[in-house]
C-alpha cells in the first residue's frame, strides 16, 4: 500500500455516504505496499479500507474484485468489495477506479511459527477449491510473459553475477514452462501475493493456543495461475529465514501438510515444487528492482528490497526446495529423537 494520489477528507466523506457505509470519522493513508493509493477509513458503521488503482484499469478490475466476492460467498474470509445501488463493485474517485472494503479484523503476523503455517496452508487449499467456478478468466498479470518483459528493464542495475543469475533463471523458467509436466499442473484463480503482510490472525489465540486466522486480503495480483505457484510463493515467504533466504523446514512441513489435509497435491505438482519455488523467488526480485529502480512517485511509498529475493533464489537453487527433502529431514530427525 502506498498513497499516490491525496483524497481530501470531504470527497471521502461524500464517497463513503454514497455507497451507504456511514459517515467518515477517520482517514488515514496506509504506507506499506507500492501498487495502489490506499486509506483505512472508518466511519459510524464499520472500518474500511478504501483503494484508488494506480496501474489496473476499470476493465480490468472487475476480475479482481469478483473474485474476492465470490470467495466471501463461499465462506472464505477475504474482504468483501462494497457494490452501488446498481450493484456496481468499481467506482470512480479523484479520476482513478477505486473500491472500498471491510477492514479485516486482527493484525499481520510478521514473526510466524508453524502454528501460523498450519493455518495458512489449509485456508490456502479451500480458497483454492472454493475459486474452481469463478466463471471470469484473466492470466496471472506478473506470470512468466512479465518476467521475461522486465529483465531487460532491469539488467543494467545488476553487477555480472547478478545479470547471469537472472538470465540462466529466466532461461531455466521458460524451460520448465515448455514441459508437459508444468502443462498438467492444476489451474485456477490464485492470490498470487499471499505473503505475511497480507493476512489477518484474532489478537487473542483459540483456546488451545493456537493462532487463528481471520482472512487473506490485497487480491490486486490475483490471476488464473497454477496453484503449485500459489504455494510456492507462500513457502517463499511464510517459511524462509528472513535473514538469509534459506527455508525454514518445519514451517515448511506445516504449512505443505496443512495444505494437502485440503486438497493432496498431485504428481506434476510434487515434481515440480522446486522449479516453481525458484520461479516465485525469481518473480519477486524482478519486482522489487523495478520499483527499487524504476519507481512512481507517491507520498508515502517504502521500496522492499531485492537482495532479499535474490538470496532466496540462490538458496533454492543451491538446496531446492522438494517434498523428497522434507520428508528425508523428517525421517531424519524421527530417527535421531
Amino acid at each position: 500500500m502506498a498513497v499516490y494520489t491525496e483524497v481530501p477528507f470531504d470527497e471521502a466523506k461524500a464517497f463513503l455516504l454514497s455507497l451507504n457505509l456511514g459517515t467518515l470519522h477517520t482517514l488515514q493513508g496506509c504506507a506499506g505496499g507500492i501498487e495502489n493509493t490506499n486509506y483505512f477509513a472508518t466511519t459510524d458503521q464499520a472500518p474500511y479500507v478504501l483503494t484508488l488503482f494506480e496501474r489496473l484499469s476499470a476493465d480490468q478490475l472487475p476480475f479482481y474484485l469478483r473474485l474476492m466476492k465470490h470467495l466471501a460467498v463461499h465462506g472464505i474470509p477475504v474482504p468483501d468489495p462494497a457494490a452501488n445501488a446498481d450493484g456496481d463493485v468499481v467506482h470512480e474517485l479523484r479520476g482513478k477506479p477505486a473500491a472500498v472494503v471491510n477492514l479485516l479484523a486482527g493484525r499481520s503476523e510478521l514473526a510466524p511459527t508453524a502454528g501460523h503455517c498450519t493455518q495458512v496452508g489449509a485456508m490456502l487449499a479451500r480458497m483454492h477449491l472454493a475459486g474452481r467456478d469463478f466463471p471470469m478468466d484473466q492470466p496471472n498479470l506478473r506470470g512468466l510473459s512479465w518476467w521475461n518483459e522486465t529483465a531487460p528493464a532491469v539488467l543494467g542495475f545488476l553487477d555480472a553475477p547478478q545479470a547471469n543469475l537472472m538470465r540462466s533463471e529466466l532461461a531455466y523458467q521458460n524451460h520448465v514452462a515448455a514441459q508437459a509436466a508444468y502443462r498438467a499442473l492444476p489451474r485456477g484463480p490464485i492470490h498470487g501475493d499471499l505473503f505475511r503482510d497480507n493476512a489477518m490472525f484474532d489478537t487473542q489465540p483459540s483456546d488451545d493456543g493456537s493462532p487463528r486466522l481471520t482472512g487473506f486480503f490485497d487480491f490486486y495480483f490475483a490471476g488464473v495461475d497454477t496453484w503449485l505457484y500459489d504455494i510456492a510463493v507462500c513457502l517463499n515467504d511464510w517459511c524462509t529465514d528472513l535473514t538469509c533466504g534459506a527455508a525454514d523446514v518445519a514451517r515448511c512441513k506445516a504449512l505443505l501438510s496443512a495444505y494437502e489435509s485440503v486438497r493432496p497435491l498431485q504428481a506434476p505438482e510434487r515434481q515440480l515444487l522446486p522449479a516453481l519455488a525458484r520461479g516465485a523467488a525469481l518473480r519477486f526480485w524482478l519486482s522489487r528492482l523495478w520499483d527499487l529502480h524504476l519507481p512512481r512517485e507517491a507520498s508515502m511509498l517504502k521500496a522492499h528490497d531485492p537482495n532479499h529475493f535474490e538470496r532466496v533464489l540462490r538458496q533454492r537453487i543451491a538446496h531446492p526446495l522438494s517434498l523428497s527433502v522434507l520428508a528425508s529431514t523428517d525421517q531424519l530427525e524421527r530417527a535421531t529423537a
